[in-house]
């Protein structure tokens, strides 16, 4: 089922990349995985090459209980992580061999086991209702058990930083429960969030100099600070780092494995994994695993993370892309993309062009002409930073290449019917002209854009065979009130999302009328795609 190394990082053993997406990360709200999903994203992060994936709470979640199982079974083949299952020490008053929930830890075949303890005074005696001798006797019993029995134990001190400074004997004395009776790493647990980098690293420091124990770092982001507090942890004697991918957690989330493995690597040298060109892959694929978005400004792996929008940024990129990025894009995976918009210069023009793959270098009368159409349009309430596909449109147009639109329009016209009792439905209808020859074809949609372009294929798939590879994937609208305008008055924004087997693109369209500003978007959709086919 797994290793029982970290073979991972070049670290080895030395420094442990500990991810808990599975099982912390998992709490965050809108987050449910299946048993398949979590398969799915431990086999993501061992390709990553993380030392150890936390598979979540065996015996007290019974999809938890069943991905062990299936990973026992030889479901889940690890190459460099070492599977873990979460749990918590023996009840007050019990035996660990007989804990129910510490037996559910070793039937989860799991090489290795964390256990959470509680190391704040406070808790120990308000929420387990008993004394820190007993909750110090749980912690070494559980840990000599289950290290007795084989497994590897790493003990999270939860609540530890609220209790160090509130009672640190008491949470010193949890630590030494466990390491004394055979636990590889004490992990001071930041459960709150609560912590600033300068005042985490003191403690952290501390601790290293009062005990010398291994000391691991969990951090939560409640303050914004998680990859901050854990980088500081590290820094301070830290050699074990709990994430989670994409920094998904209970409340605001916990430490992101990606920017505090980008920050460790590319900052401090510490080669924490065999390789960081996976990183932005990795990411956006446990993003949909997770049925959420990928965050677009998310360090290192965000698709904006690398992208400049202000004319001066461009300026200085088009002479070293060194002079505004951090790191080279490429080294985490990730590119380096310009943004054309109303603050864009010539520099910005001519670097997108060539992203782009044209020479508007070489044209200096058409990097201005699409200066000033950029800028003119984007004040009428035009954007061309997430519509590439409209942006290429305009720059072929200032080169002056013929347009490969597939079709003259000669009209079109639609109608919404509402009748009683019924639903809304839409009726399109378009006159075009393709090849010389006048087309005409009406179809019925959900509204009025999946109507048009109903319409429009209808019309056109006859002489064009690959509108059938190509699919409307999103549509977005936006209300623009320019100069005070409100209500109906209003200009309307249309992004569209197209997409076909290769890949997909995004266009615009603006009018007062949404279904202008729609079939503008639509058009320049279709002749995107007539390109891509050229």
């Amino acid at each position: 089922m797994s290793r029982t190394e970290p073979a991972g990082t070049p670290l080895g053993d030395a420094f442990h990349v500990y991810d808990t997406t599975l099982r912390d990360g998992a709490q965050r709200e809108g987050i449910s995985y299946s048993v398949a999903d979590k398969l799915a994203v431990a086999r993501h992060l061992d390709g990553l090459g993380v030392g150890f994936v936390e598979g979540g709470w065996p015996g007290a979640m019974p999809k938890d209980t069943e991905f062990f199982a299936r990973a026992a079974a030889g479901e889940l083949e690890l190459r460099h992580a070492v599977l873990v299952a979460f749990g918590a020490t023996r009840k007050a008053g019990s035996t660990a061999e007989r804990d129910p929930q510490v037996r559910a830890l070793l039937d989860s075949q799991a090489p290795a086991v964390t256990l959470v303890a509680k190391s704040d005074r406070r808790h120990i005696e308000r929420a387990l209702r008993t004394d820190v001798a007993e909750n110090c006797a749980m912690v070494a019993d559980t840990v000599r058990f289950l290290t007795g029995e084989g497994r590897r134990v790493f003990v999270d001190a939860e609540h530890f930083f609220d209790g160090y400074r509130f009672d640190p004997d008491t949470a010193l004395r949890v630590l030494d429960a466990a390491m004394t009776t055979g636990a590889d790493v004490a992990v001071l647990c930041d459960t709150n969030g609560g912590m600033l980098p300068l005042g985490l690293a003191e403690v952290v420091a501390e601790v290293v100099a009062r005990t010398g124990f291994r000391i691991g770092i969990h951090c939560q982001d409640d303050t914004g600070c998680a990859v901050a507090n854990s980088v500081s942890a590290v820094q301070a004697g830290a050699t074990h780092v709990q994430c989670t991918a994409n920094g998904y957690g209970e409340r605001t989330g916990n430490a992101d494995l990606f920017a505090v493995v980008g920050n460790l690597a590319t900052k401090l040298d510490m080669p924490v994994l065999p390789a960081l060109t996976d990183l932005t892959r990795v990411s956006h694929a446990l993003a949909e695993i997770a049925n959420l978005a990928p965050d677009t400004h998310q360090p290192y792996v965000g698709s904006s993370a690398f992208a400049h929008k202000a004319g001066l940024h461009a300026s200085a990129i088009k002479v070293d892309p060194e002079l505004y990025n951090h790191l080279d894009p490429a080294v985490v995976g990730n590119v380096q993309r310009v943004l054309v918009t109303e603050m864009a210069g010539r520099a910005s023009v001519e670097l997108k062009g060539a992203e782009l793959g044209l020479a508007l270098a070489e044209r200096p009368d058409a990097v201005s002409s699409v200066v000033g159409t950029v800028k003119e349009r984007e004040a009428q309430g035009w954007s061309f930073e997430a519509a590439d596909a409209s942006l290429e449109l305009l720059m072929r147009d200032a080169l002056g290449e013929e347009s490969r639109v597939p079709f003259a329009l000669e009209s079109y016209r639609v109608i919404i019917e509402r009748r009683a009792a019924a639903e809304a439905t839409a009726e399109a209808t378009v006159k075009l002209v393709v090849n010389g020859e006048r087309l005409i074809a009406t179809r019925e949609g959900n509204g009025p854009v999946n109507a048009l372009d109903a319409a429009l294929r209808a019309a056109l798939e006859p002489s064009c065979p690959w509108l059938a590879g190509i699919e409307l994937s999103d549509y977005k609208v936006r209300i623009l009130t320019p100069g005070g305008s409100a209500g109906t008055h209003a200009v309307t924004r249309v992004l569209v999302e197209t997409s076909d087997k290769a890949g997909e693109w995004t266009t615009v369209g603006v009018h007062s009328n949404v279904v202008e500003a729609s079939w503008l978007a639509l058009v320049d959709a279709l002749t995107y795609a007539a390109l891509r086919t050229a």
